[in-house]
């Protein structure tokens, strides 16, 4: 489904009401030799930056998926910001509205069974 290999992020806010047609020429006229092909994922964001619209093409068509933040606003590049790389995860965690760049690093609470009857997180101490 929407599982991009390689995402590109369009630094400037666009129109939230253009479509897929009005999009896919703005990627002809910006993105120079990268252009829309199968695997690849374009994000756009509006001005507030509380909503994106992800524009991806697979050998069936093309896909336009649209989300909107009710609270707070997705983490975006400045215009001075040199290209992100997002991982697959990464992308996940961007979409979903969190600040992936906070994400990054920390670990994760592994559950681990202490016994028949109990679990855990793991490197927790158990008071007796």
């Amino acid at each position: 489904m929407l599982s991009p290999d390689n995402v590109f992020l369009a630094i400037k806010p666009v129109d939230m009401r253009r479509g897929i047609d009005t999009l896919t020429q703005y990627i002809q006229m910006n993105s120079g030799r990268h252009g829309m092909h199968e695997g690849a994922a374009f994000v756009f964001v509006n001005k507030a930056r509380s909503r994106i619209k992800v524009l991806r093409q697979d050998k069936h068509g093309v896909w336009l998926c649209t989300r909107r933040l009710h609270k707070g606003s997705f983490r975006w590049p400045h215009a001075n910001d040199a290209a992100w790389h997002l991982t697959p995860e990464e992308f996940n965690w961007f979409i979903a509205g969190v600040d992936w760049l906070q994400v990054k690093g920390h670990e994760l609470t592994k559950w681990v069974w202490q016994n028949e009857s109990e679990l855990r997180p793991e490197n927790t101490q158990i008071q007796c």
